[in-house]
C-alpha cells in the first residue's frame, strides 16, 4: 500500500457556485462572504456554475489518456529539458517537490508566445517566456488545449473579480498585473499506481508522494479531477480529503494572492497522494498568475480585514518574492532539476 498521511475527518472544502456572483444583490453579498471565509480558512474552495462545459472537459480528459498511452519515444520527444521555457513532458519521478522525487507525469502547456529577444542586460526570468512542444503523435491535443487555456482564463479572471469584491476592492483590481499577457500554465498529469517497497517509506509518507506537499507560485489554481481520488489540502485540523465532485473544479490560492493582501489569503498547500498499485489518477491543473514583468502591489484593504492581515509566510525554503518572474523561475527551477542545469548553469553557478 502507498504511504498515506492521516487525515483529519472534518472540515471539508466549501462548494460555491460561482453564478451567484452575477445574482441579486442579497445572494451575491451572501456569495461573496462565503468566498471570503473559504480562502481565509483554508486557502481553497470547490467551485460550480463556472460555464465550461462538461463535454468538453470529459474530451480533454479523453485525450490526455491518449496522450499518456503513447509509446515513450513519443513523449520523450517532446521531453521538458529540451525546452528551456519549462514547456513538455516530464517522466514519473523527475520533478521534485522540496527535493523529493514526485511520482507523475505530465506534460506543461502554457502561454504560445515567441521567445523574448536575449540581452545582456534582461532578467533571468525572461528566458521562460517562448513556444510549446507539441507531441507529432497527437495533433489534435493543440487545439483542445489551447481553447481549455481560454476558457479557464476566462473562468480564473471571474474568480479574481469576486475576490478583489469579497475584499472591499474594485472588481479591477488585479487588472493590472494581469491585463494583456498573463502567466498561463495547463499541466496534464497522470500518477500511475505504484506499491511503495520494504525500505523505501522513511515514515514521513513520502515514498507514497504523487506530489509532495506545496503551494502554488501564481494568483489562483483550477484543478481539474477525474475520477479518482488522492488530492489533499492541508487545514489547522490536519489533512482532508479532497474527492473529485462531478462538475466542479478545485480552486487554490497561489503565492501572489498571499503577497497581494499582505497574507490576509495565504496560498494553499495540498499535495496529492500515489494511488494504489494497478490503477492511476488523471487530473489537469491549470496556473494563472501575473504577467512575467509584473510586480505585486499589496492591495489596500479596508481598515478591518488590514488588521487581520498576518504578512506573507516566511519559509527559508520557500522565499516570496513580488516580482513576478523572480517568483515564477525560483518554482520552476528547484520542480525541475534537469532543465535548471541544461539551460540555467550559469544561475547554478552563482547560486553556488
Amino acid at each position: 500500500m502507498s504511504a498515506t498521511p492521516s487525515l483529519a475527518a472534518e472540515p471539508a472544502l466549501p462548494l460555491l457556485d460561482l453564478s451567484r456572483f452575477d445574482g441579486d444583490a442579497a445572494d451575491r453579498a451572501l456569495f461573496l462572504s462565503e468566498l471570503r471565509a473559504a480562502i481565509r480558512r483554508f486557502g481553497a474552495f470547490y467551485v460550480t456554475g463556472h460555464g465550461v462545459d462538461p463535454g468538453f472537459l470529459d474530451s480533454v480528459f479523453g485525450l490526455s489518456r491518449r496522450f499518456f498511452a503513447l509509446p515513450e519515444r513519443d513523449k520523450l520527444a517532446i521531453e521538458m529539458v529540451h525546452s528551456p521555457h519549462f514547456r513538455g513532458y516530464t517522466r514519473a519521478g523527475w520533478e521534485r517537490t522540496r527535493g523529493r522525487a514526485d511520482w507523475r507525469e505530465q506534460v506543461d502547456i502554457g502561454s504560445e508566445r515567441p521567445v523574448l529577444p536575449v540581452r545582456a542586460d534582461a532578467p533571468h526570468w525572461a528566458r521562460l517566456q517562448g513556444p510549446n512542444q507539441w507531441p507529432d503523435a497527437l495533433p489534435e491535443l493543440r487545439p483542445a488545449a489551447q481553447r481549455l487555456q481560454d476558457e479557464l482564463t476566462g473562468v480564473t479572471l471571474r474568480l479574481l473579480a469576486a475576490v478583489a469584491v469579497a475584499i472591499g476592492l474594485p472588481e479591477d483590481s488585479f487588472a493590472s498585473i494581469v491585463a494583456g499577457e498573463p502567466t498561463q500554465l495547463i499541466k496534464l498529469i497522470r500518477y500511475p499506481g505504484r506499491e511503495v517497497l520494504p525500505g523505501e517509506d522513511d515514515g514521513d509518507g513520502t515514498a507514497g508522494q504523487g506530489v509532495g506537499p506545496h503551494k502554488d507560485s501564481g494568483l489562483l489554481t483550477l484543478v481539474l479531477q477525474h475520477e479518482r481520488s488522492g488530492l489533499q489540502a492541508e487545514t489547522a485540523d490536519g489533512w482532508i480529503d479532497v474527492p473529485p465532485i462531478p462538475g466542479t473544479f478545485v480552486v487554490n490560492a497561489g503565492e501572489l494572492l498571499e503577497l497581494a493582501t499582505d497574507g490576509y489569503f495565504r496560498a494553499a498547500v495540498h499535495q496529492v497522494v500515489t494511488p494504489a498499485a494497478g490503477t492511476d489518477r488523471l487530473s489537469v491543473a491549470f496556473f494563472l498568475g501575473a504577467r512575467l514583468d509584473a510586480r505585486v502591489p499589496v492591495l489596500p484593504l479596508p481598515p478591518e480585514l488590514a488588521a487581520e492581515a498576518r504578512g506573507p509566510e516566511r519559509d527559508p525554503d520557500n522565499p516570496l518574492f513580488h516580482t513576478v518572474g523572480e517568483n515564477t523561475l525560483k518554482s520552476r527551477l528547484r520542480s525541475h532539476p534537469d532543465v535548471a542545469q541544461r539551460h540555467y548553469a550559469d544561475l547554478l553557478a552563482t547560486a553556488g
